[in-house]
């Protein structure tokens, strides 16, 4: 049932309870019998009562409500699953708002507001930072906040006829992404029922959010796949390997065999594990795999590697090809002509992260490339974009995880993995 209707509803039943008390007492004041009086109080009563408890019946009310929610949640859902862009949030708003009493609502993401629908839109125009303080603070603590303070509400430029708001954070991985925002002209329209409806519609497009993501990962697992086996099955790497091992057959039949058998079991796992989580372990023989080419191909005395991973580590889940490409963007960007290149691999756990970084002593990156690093294209110059393998550790662990690059030029390179909350939930069972 529309909130509007059981408003009018409740004003409508109290001005039948005092116009019944207006006419027992104008009854009286005539000298009308007390009979008269307590017959017709009693009959108007009933009248009165059926009228509420058909309309605001508690079976009848939860059913209409839940069943508003459904449709709400079934026109709303095509707009949240394309996240919090600001064209799919201003529609989200038109539709939240006739469902309150609330006098506009809003929708932001981490900084600005990204939809806004109803009253005064012109002081909340899309793209505007976020400024206020309870807003800011739903976002780092998740609290749902009801405010009714001249600080919280008034705008900074013009006087605002919205005096009161219910500030809901809307989460992914239980971390507020975004605020849902009702606002009131008074502060007593925010009763249980206006609080419950905010709390309930905000968990309703955080659950949406939730599938969006889901939508953005398996689009990218998809891509990633593409784009990850091509890059595995680099052309270049191709054709060098076999070559290599061809010269090998000439000069050293016994580790032409060795290599060639290295050579299967290395593909077999690159098309077996380019969309599955593997184990740490099983990442790292594969780089190896990988690297024992390119050192026949340049030489031991040219590519020289160290390792370090945390006992314990091993198990850890990870996504496929996210070392081997660090690895090979060393060797095919960071070698020297004249020196060897030194790479060192390391993993260890910070609290319930897990840190992977590779290290190379290499030529290094000129400084106004590196915001360059993470761009989803080859303007980057890495070989296999970073970006891909970023993308890919945010979509299993978290907005927290990615990839970070250091570099000095004429020193080397450094890129970091961080794995977030990773704990003991995402350990391979080996028991």
């Amino acid at each position: 049932m529309n909130v509007r209707r059981l408003s009018v509803i409740e004003t409508v039943s109290i001005g039948i309870l005092i116009l019944l008390a207006g006419i027992a007492f104008l009854t009286l004041i005539l000298g009308g019998s007390w009979v008269i009086v307590a017959t017709s109080l009693l009959s108007m009563s009933f009248v009165t009562f059926f009228i509420m408890r058909y309309s605001i019946d508690p079976d009848r009310l939860q059913a209409r409500q839940s069943e508003r929610i459904l449709r709400l949640a079934a026109r709303t859902l095509p707009f949240m699953r394309q996240g919090l862009a600001p064209e799919s949030a201003q529609e989200v708003c038109k539709l939240l708002l006739p469902a309150t009493l609330a006098n506009a609502v809003a929708i932001t993401d981490q900084e600005r507001v990204v939809g806004f629908a109803g009253a005064e839109k012109e002081l909340h125009p899309i793209g505007s930072p976020i400024v206020k303080k309870a807003t800011l603070e739903a976002l780092e603590d998740g609290e749902l906040r009801v405010v009714a303070t001249l600080e919280d509400i008034d705008h900074p430029q013009k006087p605002t006829s919205l005096k009161a708001s219910i500030i809901v954070p809307m989460s992914l991985h239980d971390k507020p992404v975004g605020i849902l925002k009702f606002y009131y002209r008074s502060e007593k329209k925010i009763d249980e029922t206006q609080r419950a409806m905010a709390e309930g519609l905000g968990n309703l497009l955080s659950m949406q959010l939730s599938l969006a993501e889901l939508d953005a990962q398996r689009e990218l697992a998809t891509r990633m796949e593409l784009r990850a086996l091509q890059a595995q099955i680099n052309p270049h790497f191709l054709f060098n390997t076999i070559n290599t091992i061809a010269s090998l057959i000439r000069t050293n039949p016994g580790r032409a065999r060795v290599m060639l058998r290295e050579f299967a079991v290395f593909y077999r796992r690159t098309l077996e594990g380019s969309q599955d989580l593997i184990t740490l372990e099983q990442e790292y023989l594969q780089t190896l795999r990988y690297l024992g080419f390119e050192i026949a191909r340049f030489g031991e005395e040219r590519i020289i590697l160290a390792s370090n991973i945390e006992s314990g580590l091993e198990k850890v889940m990870v996504p496929a090809f996210i070392i081997q490409p660090l690895v090979e963007n060393a060797v095919g960007h960071a070698m020297r002509d004249d020196a060897a290149l030194h790479i060192n691999i390391r993993a260890e756990r910070k609290g319930l992260d897990v840190v992977i970084c590779v290290q190379d002593d290499g030529i290094g990156i000129p400084k106004e490339r590196l915001p360059d690093m993470l761009l989803d294209t080859d303007r980057a110059h890495m070989g296999v974009a970073l970006k891909n393998v970023d993308d890919r550790l945010k979509g299993y662990f978290g907005g927290d995880s990615g990839l970070e690059v250091f570099s000095e030029l004429g020193v080397g390179t450094t890129v970091c993995l961080t794995l977030s909350n990773v704990g003991e939930l995402k350990m391979e069972n080996v028991c």
